[in-house]
């Protein structure tokens, strides 16, 4: 899962020029959702729930859906930069935008510590004695230095991983078919289908619940479509685009993740290796897992530089609107005219998540994407009933926009039911509390700052 592959920002090639096709913006939006989130972070899904994982996948795809719905009609008829951080301010006052604004961005953080973490799990597939914050450190250091250096034509590029990543899941299908139906010989036991509810649902009711958050978060990024909807050729194409989008990954995500779970008993799955490369271990592909290993850490890594340079510009917006210090706004001369104390503050962020890998490498993948998973569903939530405030609903609109609400509150509170995924829950509320903490503080800056412009 990668958010925020733009983060409010305009098109490069200025805000009132609109050059993007309705295909595009999909392959832009499968690029910017498709990361090691879903990749390695199924398997904790597998985990908890078992084959049942492809139900989560299906309510995950509807509750994506109806968020992607609302944030497209808002874009389409007020489409501005800050995207739902505007929405967010228009319908509730600048609480509202300061506090999704720095939610998002320490959701965006924290995916980017998750997917460090996951970049680091990955490498040590060949190099297992090799610590986990080594690999975390220099994933970092390379990540910073690509920003640095400026990135540019970020939509090309990501139409490219999108290809790489859908490529990578479209071999797994292709061989994991060929597999079942003998043409490709191995050790592995021929699987059954599971057809009893023991079966399906190995963890029972709970487990099924729990593993509601992976599933969201798979589809995590699906808000780069609204954002970036104001860049359409045709802004009514929005909905086509995501459509289209959404039906490739769902249709792709049950098949695979549906294959996966059949091929092998639930105890193969586990955090330290993809559920893919974990089913069709058994199997004489000896290149198989090194080609699909290295598929992900290039698609994984891309996300995150994608995540960090997105967060840097988040900021810039946030400070630019009055929500952060002018100081984030500043532009270096040296460095293609980027936002250097934002990428400086990005930078801190990443290397906490550094320091945590060192100090709990055994759980901290879960943990963190579980929090990281938690805080983008508390903006979707808040996308949501911003649009009760500014779309005329009607009738059967309105109860898909409470079903939304729903299937969000069920895949939060579903991380409470599980002790191994709880702790990302109260790291969530954590830095909740903090944003809480300081809109409160800022709420007499504002008040202050409105009196004086009155005054004058």
């Amino acid at each position: 899962m990668s958010s925020s592959c733009s983060s409010g920002q305009t098109s490069k090639k200025g805000s009132n020029e609109s050059d993007l096709k309705w295909w595009q913006l999909s392959l832009i939006g499968v690029g910017c959702t498709i990361g090691t989130g879903y990749f390695l972070g199924s398997s904790i899904g597998i985990g908890i729930t078992g084959p049942s994982i492809v139900f989560s996948f299906i309510l995950a795809a509807i509750g994506t859906y109806i968020v992607f719905n609302v944030l497209a009609q808002m874009t389409a008829e007020d489409p501005q930069k800050g995207s739902f951080c505007y929405y967010a301010r228009k319908a509730y006052g600048q609480w509202a935008g300061f506090s999704c604004g720095w939610n998002y961005w320490c959701s965006n953080i924290l995916i980017m510590g998750s997917q460090l973490t996951a970049l680091s799990i990955l490498s040590r597939f060949w190099f297992p004695n090799v610590p986990l914050w080594v690999f975390a450190t220099g994933y970092a250091i390379i990540s910073i230095i690509v920003v640095l250096t400026g990135t540019k034509g970020f939509d090309k590029i990501e139409n490219i991983l999108a290809i790489v990543k859908f490529s990578a899941i479209i071999m797994f299908i292709i061989l994991a078919i060929a597999a079942l139906f003998g043409w490709i010989s191995g050790n592995a036991e021929q699987p059954d289908l599971p057809t009893k509810g023991n079966e399906l649902f190995a963890e029972g009711f709970n487990g099924f619940w729990a593993s509601l958050i992976y599933a969201f978060y798979a589809y995590g990024g699906i808000e780069v479509i609204g954002i970036m909807a104001m860049q359409l050729q045709k802004k009514g194409d929005a909905p086509k685009a995501g459509k289209i989008m959404l039906l490739g990954l769902t249709v792709v995500y049950v098949l695979s993740l549906g294959l996966a779970v059949i091929m092998v008993s639930l105890g193969s799955f586990h955090e330290k290796e993809s559920p893919f490369v974990t089913a069709l271990a058994d199997y004489n592909l000896t290149f198989f897992p090194h080609v699909f290993n290295g598929a992900i850490i290039i698609a994984g890594f891309s996300t995150m530089t994608a995540s960090l340079y997105g967060v840097t510009n988040l900021l810039v917006t946030l400070a630019e609107d009055g929500d952060a210090p002018p100081l984030f706004s500043k532009k270096g001369k040296k460095f293609k005219n980027l936002p250097i104390p934002s990428l400086g503050l990005a930078t801190v962020g990443l290397l906490a998540s550094i320091i945590t890998a060192l100090l709990l490498p055994g759980k901290i993948y879960e943990y963190i994407t579980t929090a990281a998973g938690i805080l983008l569903l508390y903006n979707w939530f808040f996308i949501i009933i911003s649009s009760f405030r500014i779309l005329k609903y009607k009738l059967w609109n309105k109860i898909l926009a409470f079903i939304g609400l729903a299937l969000i509150l069920a895949a939060i509170s579903g991380t409470l039911l599980e002790k191994e995924i709880r702790p990302g829950f109260f790291v969530s509320l954590l830095f909740v509390s903090i944003i809480c903490l300081v809109c409160l503080k800022m709420k007499k800056v504002w008040k202050k700052s409105k009196s004086q412009i009155r005054y004058y």
